[in-house]
């Protein structure tokens, strides 16, 4: 079970805090945005003096909204076709052990969600990847390598769109292709779609959940967190077509016994939210993401494709070691006295040694405080090249 590279220098962090250091958190996907009032103001209502378990696989109100929610986005799902999980983790841990034994393998595309790892670790499965380049904004690797990667173990492919850490939006084009490989070899698409909503200039999201003709080897894995900035109330679900697959996640719902009750309770408030909720918060979303990747990209040696949608970006950096550099930041770095949070790249990557210039961003700060923190890396960049003997720029 691998540290998360996200938290794992939070005491580093809190070392500096401690220090009287602002930090600017880079390194984490918890937006700023405040949860909408339709959803707080369900906290209120709540008037039980006993908080009991809620059914394993969720309870009928909020189910029957995030059947509501779908069909809005054409997709109809039926009562048994979904179950609510403990945040989009224990979806794809559900998944994952649904579909495959201890020894088995997922394939994903690298980089990856850094938790992936310990979700398989969990169910006993190991991860089999495809390297995506930064050169082409991570876009899916060609049908020719996802061929030669397959082997006898491997039992499902575990494809996160819109990306995280990327940022990248696989093409309807490209989610066919996967879904084609996926079909044609007996496998599974676990399709994670938590970021569905956060597309930019203009894109879609296709969900594996509109394709025809895959309905038995779908799973799609989902989220209140990022769509609703709830992080916090940890509630997601999980929804397939195939009622096997569905029969077993249920048993392994009834394991843990229940998802969280009064998050249940709050999370259909969001019925009430109309469009101009999504369009404003992609809005303010891309605004950050322009703001971001113009300000990088006048720092020497920076190297940023443009994100087509989530929150994050991986970026190259002037530097040899990410993981070195991101720990000066926190212990020996501070500039007008802030200094910045990022999350070092190789924890998004299976393979040794990729990653080692790159960093992941999350831009879910106000427009200010990015700005503050590109001023700071590009100084940083400066002086952690000076600390480590390296050539000026």
């Amino acid at each position: 079970m691998p540290p998360s590279p996200i938290r794992k220098l939070a005491p580093l962090a809190n070392a500096a805090k401690s220090r009287g250091v602002k930090v600017y958190h880079l390194n984490i996907g918890q937006p700023d945005l405040e949860t909408p009032e339709p959803i707080r103001a369900r906290l209120s209502t709540i008037t039980e003096k006993t908080y009991a378990y809620s059914p394993s696989e969720g309870t009928p109100e909020y189910l029957d909204s995030l059947r509501q929610y779908y069909h809005k986005r054409g997709i109809d799902l039926k009562p048994g076709q979904i179950i609510a999980t403990t945040g989009g983790s224990e979806a794809v841990q559900f998944a994952l052990m649904a579909v495959g034994d201890p020894g088995d393998e997922v394939m994903v595309v690298e980089p990856f969600y850094t938790n992936y790892r310990s979700f398989a670790a969990m169910a006993g499965m190991k991860l089999n990847t495809l390297t995506a380049h930064g050169d082409d904004g991570f876009h899916a690797p060609p049908l020719s390598v996802w061929e030669k990667a397959l082997t006898e173990k491997t039992r499902a492919v575990l494809l996160c769109n819109p990306s995280n850490p990327t940022g990248t939006v696989f093409s309807r084009e490209e989610v066919v292709m996967v879904a084609q490989f996926c079909r044609d070899h007996g496998l599974f698409l676990i399709s994670d779609e938590v970021y569905r909503e956060f597309v930019y200039d203009g894109r879609e999201a296709t969900s594996a959940l509109n394709l025809a003709g895959f309905e038995e080897i779908v799973i799609v894995v989902d989220s209140l967190s990022k769509r609703y900035s709830a992080c916090g109330i940890r509630l997601g679900s999980i929804a397939s077509r195939n009622s096997e697959v569905m029969d077993t996640m249920n048993r392994l719902a009834m394991g843990r016994l229940s998802p969280p009750g009064l998050a249940q309770r709050i999370a259909p408030g969001a019925l009430l939210l109309g469009p101009e909720y999504t369009e404003g918060v992609v809005t303010e979303y891309q605004k950050r993401r322009d703001i971001l990747c113009e300000g990088l990209g006048k720092i020497p040696g920076v190297f940023v494709r443009k994100p087509e949608g989530a929150f994050y970006m991986v970026v190259r950096l002037p530097i040899e070691d990410s993981e070195d550099f991101a720990a000066w930041l926190l212990t020996s770095f501070s500039y007008n006295g802030s200094t910045v949070m990022v999350a070092p790249a190789p924890g998004f990557y299976a393979t040794e040694g990729l990653g080692k210039d790159e960093v992941r961003i999350a831009y879910v700060l106000k427009q200010d405080d990015l700005e503050a923190s590109i001023d700071i890396l590009a100084h940083a960049l400066t002086a952690y090249r000076q600390a480590r003997g390296l050539p000026a720029l």
